[in-house]
C-alpha cells in the first residue's frame, strides 16, 4: 500500500499570449504549490483491472476520471500487469482553478512509478502527463515553477522569498467556472488575449526578494477579463479582501477561487472571520501558511 498527498496550486500569474495552430493558447504562468491536499491510496491487487473509489465528491470512477486515465497510461507505457485499487479522499473543491484534478493525475503517475521501482524516466513521465492535461506536468515535482507552451513546459524554481511566512486565504463561491468557457470568451478581451511575453520572469525575479512590495503589482490573470465580467461578485471579494489588509488578491486559474495574500496567517485568519461576517458563510474558505 502507498498513500500520497495530492496538493493544489495557485497561479500567481496567468498571461495568455496568443492562440496556437493546434487550437490551444500559448501562455506563461507562474504556479505555486500550496499545502491543501487530497489523499490518494494505492494498493496492488491480485485481481486484474483498475478499481477507483472516491469519497468526498461526486465524481466518475471510470475511464473519464483523470486518476483512472493516469493509471491506465502508466500501465500501457510500462506493459506491466494492471491490478490495482485506488481510493481518493477528495478534500479540495472542483472547478475552482486550484488544479485538483491535474494534481490527482500527476500524483498518480509519481506514485505508480515509485511503487514499481521507477520503470519510467522523468522525460517519459512528463510526456504522459502532458497528454492528460496542461497542468499535470507541474505536479510531477514539488517546487514553484514558471510554465510556458500551453502550460506543460515546466521550469522548477526555488521557494519565493517574498512569500515566506505569508498567510493565504482562499475563497470559492458556490459556483465553479469551466476552463473551456473562460478561454472561449477571452476573445472579447483582446488586450488580455494577446499578452506581452516576459511578465512571468519579471514576477519571478521580484518574488526572489525579501519584500512583496515590488512583486505585488505584477500578479496578473488574463482570464479575469471574462470571468469577473460574468461574475462581478468576484470583484467584490477582491476589493473587500484588500480593505481587510490583503497585499495581493487575484483569481487563480480560470476560477472561481479568489486568493488573497496577507502579511501573516494570523492576519489571514482574522480576515477570514471578518469576510464571513460581512458577506455571509455561503462560500468555501481556507486559510493556509505559505
Amino acid at each position: 500500500m502507498l498513500q500520497k498527498r495530492s496538493p493544489c496550486k495557485i497561479n500567481l500569474l496567468l498571461n495568455v499570449l496568443q492562440r496556437r495552430e493546434d487550437g490551444f493558447h500559448a501562455l506563461e504562468t507562474v504556479m505555486l504549490p500550496i499545502p491543501l491536499y487530497d489523499i490518494i491510496t494505492f494498493v496492488k491487487e491480485e485481481k486484474e483491472g483498475i478499481r477507483l473509489s472516491i469519497e468526498g465528491a461526486k465524481l466518475s470512477n471510470g475511464p473519464d476520471n483523470l486518476i483512472f486515465q493516469a493509471a491506465s497510461a502508466f500501465y500501457k507505457q510500462t506493459r506491466l500487469r494492471a491490478a490495482l485499487s485506488i481510493q481518493l479522499y477528495k478534500k479540495t473543491p472542483m472547478e475552482a482553478g486550484l488544479g485538483g484534478g491535474s494534481s490527482n493525475a500527476g500524483t498518480t503517475l509519481r506514485a505508480l512509478n515509485n511503487m514499481y521501482d521507477s520503470p519510467l524516466d522523468q522525460l517519459i513521465l512528463r510526456k504522459i502527463a502532458a497528454t492528460l492535461g496542461s497542468d499535470v506536468p507541474f505536479f510531477l515535482q514539488d517546487n514553484p515553477a514558471l510554465a510556458s507552451g500551453r502550460g506543460e513546459s515546466i521550469k522548477p524554481l526555488p521557494p519565493f522569498q517574498a512569500l515566506k511566512g505569508k498567510g493565504l486565504l482562499l475563497v470559492k463561491p458556490g459556483f465553479g467556472v469551466a476552463t473551456a468557457w473562460a478561454y472561449q470568451h477571452l476573445k472579447r478581451f483582446p488586450s488580455q488575449l494577446n499578452g506581452q511575453t516576459g511578465q512571468g520572469q519579471k514576477l519571478v525575479q521580484a518574488l526572489s526578494k525579501p519584500s512583496l512590495e515590488e512583486a505585488a503589482p505584477l500578479f496578473f490573470n488574463s482570464l479575469e477579463g471574462p470571468v469577473l465580467e460574468k461574475y462581478p461578485i468576484l470583484k467584490l471579494y477582491q476589493s473587500t479582501l484588500r480593505t481587510m489588509g490583503a497585499e495581493v488578491t487575484l483569481m487563480s486559474g480560470s476560477g472561481s477561487t479568489t486568493f488573497a495574500i496577507f502579511p501573516s496567517k494570523v492576519a489571514a485568519d482574522r480576515a477570514s472571520k471578518q469576510f464571513v461576517t460581512n458577506l455571509g458563510n455561503a462560500n468555501w474558505l481556507q486559510v493556509l501558511e505559505l
